[in-house]
């Protein structure tokens, strides 16, 4: 018997402690979605990306994966090579920071 992964995903989210790891890799998710979808759009197979940046065809496999984030300036290369640029976002979190103002120190 072959159970859906939805429903498995569905199941799994009600646990609190996997939610909490899911919501964490979420933002590497995201990321590795992003590279991938700019290198199809440009028409680029990783050898090829990894030939732009002067690096292996590994190399870009593994900043696609998301599970090592790569640093900026590896995203910058990257972006170079597929033709894209990279633009920083910063959203409000799920659950706001309070901001305490101390009037004494206003």
């Amino acid at each position: 018997m072959t159970i859906p992964f939805d429903s498995l995903k569905d199941e799994w989210m009600r646990d609190p402690a996997f939610r909490a790891e899911y919501d964490a890799l979420a933002p590497e998710f995201t990321l590795a979605r992003a590279l991938i979808e700019a290198r199809s759009n440009a028409g680029l197979t990783q050898a090829e990306v990894a030939e732009r940046m002067g690096t292996t065809q590994s190399v870009v496999a593994r900043i696609e994966s998301g599970r090592n984030p790569p640093n900026l300036r590896t995203l910058e290369k990257y972006a170079h090579a597929v033709g894209t640029r990279i633009s920083v976002t910063l959203v409000p979190a799920v659950s706001p920071v309070t901001v305490h103002h101390h009037p004494a120190n206003s």
